[in-house]
């Protein structure tokens, strides 16, 4: 099919992949109504058109956290984004490089930090989960620092996995999972030769290397359940604060409260997310959730957002509602899935058209100037 628009991929993935991989990355919690409400809030927010601003030349680049980005735009860490193109975060770091860029690997991806990083000349950012098993943690921050990384990104809003219902329903949890996916993959034989035959190891890369043993996706949802700390608490974080040394951000935050808590807790950034919609359904949506945390802590540290960005459009709608990038992930994994690191590739350009339109017609030239001005 002939990809025009960034939300495009959406359907080029459903097309090439198995079910199971296309819910479990399309899917939300519940009955879905955050999902839904990331997306339509996020759109509903109205941009100032400005004319005869001279706008000739435009400048996309930001800074974060000591590095230039080509744009105000960085790859979310995503779970299992190896399975939706072979070694697919080997690929999608490879696009984020050339595009100048960060890519963020997460934990729980197939690709270990090592095979990833070796493939990327630029430090990635890696996403680190609360773990039961803290001495995995204190393994995986090592392995981060020892190639390079710089930059961590710790997720705090998935003490446990979200009723994501879907998942059992598309085969990726849920009784006779196996032989359901396996169908599906006979099923795109495309997929199933690139990733289910030539895309192996299926596991999860970082903690297999810990235990020295392949952690196989049999019961993916059941291992998360069974692994992650609902226990977890700002002090416990210090040690990672401590030991990391680098730039933290701080993933989840969806109250100011917290995010003064973020400050004081010594964080350079913040994600505003719900995760896109994965975990607590009724929740805020990222866009209605952000001014209020940018009243709070805009300059005390950086903010980012994720949830509901389908678009280079919404990217500056992020912006001007305070946020100072935004983290791509739905619309990454379906171009992921659609196409690889070429799909990312083009995703990206896409996104980069879009926002030099949108700033030439709200009348900015640089990324600094886009704020609540800009707003109806």
């Amino acid at each position: 099919m002939i990809i025009s628009a960034p939300t495009d991929f959406r359907e080029a993935a459903r097309r090439r992949i198995p079910p199971f991989l296309f819910h479990y990355a399309d899917g939300g919690a519940y009955s879905e109504h955050t999902l839904r409400h990331n997306v339509s809030d996020l759109s509903e927010i109205a941009l100032k058109q400005r004319v005869l601003r001279n706008v000739a030349s435009l400048n996309l680049e930001t800074e974060l956290f000591g590095r230039k980005m080509a744009m105000p735009v960085a790859i979310a860490p995503i779970g299992l984004a190896g399975m939706y193109a072979r070694r697919g975060e080997v690929q999608g770091a490879k696009a984020a490089y050339k595009k100048g860029i960060p890519f963020t690997l997460s934990t729980v991806s197939l690709c270990p930090i090592e095979e990833v990083q070796k493939e990327s000349p630029a430090p990635l950012w890696f996403q680190l989960y609360v773990l039961k098993d803290r001495g995995f943690m204190k393994s995986v921050l090592e392995r981060a620092k020892a190639v390079g990384i710089t930059t961590l990104i710790f997720t705090v809003d998935m003490p446990t996995p979200g009723a994501r219902y879907r998942d059992a329903h598309a085969g990726l949890s849920g009784p006779n999972s196996n032989l359901r996916r396996m169908w599906q993959a006979v099923q795109h034989p495309a997929w199933a030769w690139d990733v289910g035959v030539n895309g192996r190891p299926h596991d999860l890369g970082n903690v297999s290397k810990y235990l020295g043993k392949p952690t196989g996706l049999d019961d993916y949802i059941g291992w998360l359940a069974a692994n992650f700390d609902a226990s977890i608490s700002w002090k416990d974080l210090e040690w990672i604060r401590d030991f990391w040394g680098g730039p933290m951000i701080i993933k989840g935050i969806l109250d100011p409260d917290d995010a003064r808590d973020a400050v004081k807790f010594g964080a350079d950034g913040i994600v505003v997310s719900n995760h896109g919609g994965r975990q607590l359904d009724g929740v805020l949506s990222s866009a209605r959730a952000l001014p209020a945390i940018a009243d709070a802590v805009k300059g005390d540290l950086k903010i980012l957002a994720d949830s509901g960005i389908r678009s280079g459009l919404d990217v500056v709608r992020m912006i001007a509602l305070g946020a100072d990038a935004a983290l791509l992930g739905r619309a990454f994994v379906y171009a992921l899935a659609a196409g690889g690191e070429a799909g990312v590739s083009h995703l990206l350009d896409l996104f980069e058209k879009e926002m030099r339109v949108a700033m030439t017609l709200t009348g900015v030239q640089t990324i600094g100037e886009i704020n609540c001005d800009c707003l109806v």
